[in-house]
């Protein structure tokens, strides 16, 4: 059997292996595996270097299924490769199979979960900067894209960013089917709407014919070969190819073969090809930073330190001491202050301008490799990358995401720069930690903190400074809280900005003979419900404030610490209620209903209350 025969045999198995997988449970994507398979085939034959035996591998290439849908030629790659047997393989969509309809690192051998179209090219600059600029490896990423897809924005900000990166270790591959799930894609196939976007972008660009093995193979020996700049194959296919009955017919999208047994018949039969893919040629270790013993930044009682500045600091102080440690922002840095970190760790920096779904998917990439990616921008701002944290989660990845500016503490700004639904978005991410922190010193331990966790890491900082509460030995553990004064009668319960305030409060209510526990909730998420059980129990009744909208924030947060007891406390919560303006922070805070006289009103109203029903 020729080369070539090769492919093509291979390609056919391709092919049926996916329409018998979709059978089984009557549901996938068959028809966009097919139009694919050729482009798969040719890679994992000849180009696409890794060891399925030893997945982590830092050496090994990198394989991306941008249109994650396609995750049954993903699966049928598996199976040529001898990673899977036909048996699992036919337990695709099944429940508890680890084949799932869309791939997730469930399997070894996947990077991230794709499916949510637009993302895999992004993640796949991450993956092409960690290689290039950290791991200092020569390992390809091949990203399989949809034409589809090609529509999101996020595409296009992955685009810029490697043609400016220079990442001539990355091949985008464009699947050009025409076909979406209702009917023909934004720009059918031709070809060239897509080739010259992406050449005047700063990629290379080839046109193929998708089905033809001998110029995919020239395509990517091409592309192995260009330097200074990213490669994007475009290649036209036909949707459900090699299947009469359903090749280039609209309304095929996710179905399964009405008769996949003549399909199979019509591809040529069952096959059993076994592809030895080329491992990585040798052994290599990724690039290890020089460092030192951990210094954290040490603020004095009293002095006045702005939280986000005191992230900069800190997260300087841990790049020194793990060189794992890498940051990224938004063209912000110098309002986050990540740019302390990027001017004592400049080669571990990534500057990633106002493109935060790109950095987001960054971070996301470079984790994958191991390394401790921290991302920042002005809080309001994650949620234009929402979507990729989303599906971080599902991706089991470890990324750390500081979010500045919260609040209508920011001032003059006004409403399109505070962020007042951060908390509750990041809270109803799966798996993930909420961290709120009021002072220097309580942030630069929970940076620390953050290095080592797991799973999606959100601190939210302020950007006003605001006086040191406690000392630079204070322990602060992720779930818990700290009881910054004790009291019999009332509890107070803030984070950040608002601790201040409480304390404020629980100053005036004490000249009143009233005495307020004050308890800062600086771990939002794991929250600390023994600490918050032992206020309800002792006093009369807990008021949160928050600066943020009262849906999903630090109120709700406590509300669910009580919501299976028999008997809750009473719960005050004060929240920005209405839509702000502009004005100074101390004008926005008291019309928000959150500043220490609106604290001091609503703990007076509930003590009375709780004093007339004895």
């Amino acid at each position: 059997m020729t080369e070539h025969e090769l492919w093509h045999e291979l390609a056919q198995q391709l092919r049926v292996d996916s329409v018998r997988a979709a059978a089984g449970t009557k549901s996938g994507h068959p028809t966009s595996s097919m139009s694919a398979a050729d482009l798969m085939a040719v890679l994992m034959a000849k180009y696409l270097h890794y060891d399925f035996d030893a997945p982590e591998n830092p050496a090994n290439d990198h394989l991306i299924f941008s249109k994650g849908h396609a995750s049954p030629l993903l699966y049928s790659i598996y199976r040529a490769a001898g990673a899977i047997s036909e048996e699992e393989l036919l337990s695709f969509r099944r429940f508890g199979s680890r084949l799932e309809g869309h791939p997730t690192p469930v399997l070894p051998w996947v990077d991230v979960a794709t499916g949510s179209l637009g993302q895999g090219l992004p993640i796949s600059v991450g993956v092409a900067l960690a290689g290039r600029k950290l791991d200092r490896i020569p390992y390809r990423v091949w990203c399989l894209c949809g034409d589809s897809e090609m529509a999101e924005g996020s595409v296009w900000e992955a685009f810029e960013h490697a043609a400016f990166g220079g990442l001539d270790n990355l091949t985008a591959i464009i699947d050009v089917n025409r076909l979406g799930q209702r009917g023909e894609t934004m720009h059918g196939w031709d070809l060239d709407s897509y080739a010259n976007r992406a050449k005047a972008f700063g990629w290379h660009a080839i046109e193929i014919d998708g089905h033809d093995l001998a110029a995919i193979d020239r395509a990517y020996e091409e592309a192995t070969k260009t330097t200074g700049q990213p490669t994007v194959i475009v290649a036209k296919t036909i949707k459900g190819k090699g299947v009469p009955e359903v090749e280039d017919k609209p309304g095929w999208h996710g179905k399964a073969l009405d008769d996949p047994d003549h399909a199979i018949e019509e591809l040529g039969g069952v096959r059993n090809i076994k592809v030895d893919v080329a491992k990585p040629e040798a052994d290599a270790q990724p690039h290890q930073f020089k460092t030192g013993p951990l210094e954290l930044p040490v603020y004095e009682l009293g002095d006045d330190v702005a939280t986000r500045k005191a992230y900069g600091e800190a997260l300087a102080a841990v790049g020194s001491s793990d060189g794992l440690v890498v940051a990224l922002d938004g063209e912000v840095s110098n309002s986050t202050f990540a740019e302390i970190f990027a001017a004592a760790h400049p080669e571990r920096y990534f500057e990633m301008y106002i493109a935060e779904q790109q950095m987001a998917a960054a971070a996301v990439g470079i984790q994958v490799r191991g390394w401790k990616p921290f991302a920042s921008t002005f809080a309001a701002f994650w949620s234009r990358a929402y979507d990729f944290v989303r599906m971080a989660a599902i991706s089991r990845a470890n990324i750390r995401l500081c979010g500045s500016h919260a609040g209508v503490s920011i001032g003059e700004d006004g409403p399109s720069q505070m962020a007042l639904e951060d908390l509750a978005a990041f809270r109803a991410v799966h798996g993930s930690t909420v961290l709120y922190p009021s002072d220097g010193n309580s942030t630069a331990k929970l940076v620390a903190e953050m290095a080592e966790r797991e799973g999606i890491v959100f601190l939210r900082t302020t950007r006003g400074a605001t006086p040191v509460l406690y000392g630079a030995d204070e322990e602060f553990p992720i779930g818990g809280s700290k009881v910054v004064r004790d009291g019999d009668d009332v509890t107070l319960v803030g984070a950040g900005i608002t601790l201040h305030e409480a304390l404020k409060a629980a100053d005036t209510l004490a000249e009143e003979g009233v005495s307020a526990r004050v308890i800062d909730l600086y771990s939002v998420k794991p929250i600390d419900a023994d600490t918050l059980r032992a206020a309800a129990e002792a006093t009369s009744g807990i008021v949160t404030v928050e600066d943020h909208w009262p849906e999903g924030g630090i109120g709700e947060a406590v509300l669910s610490v009580f919501a299976e007891a028999e008997e809750g406390p009473r719960v005050v919560r004060l929240a920005v209620s209405d839509m702000p303006g502009s004005g100074k922070p101390d004008e926005l805070i008291a019309a928000a209903g959150i500043d220490a006289e609106h604290i001091v009103a609503a703990a007076r109203k509930l003590v009375s209350a709780t004093a007339a029903h004895r």
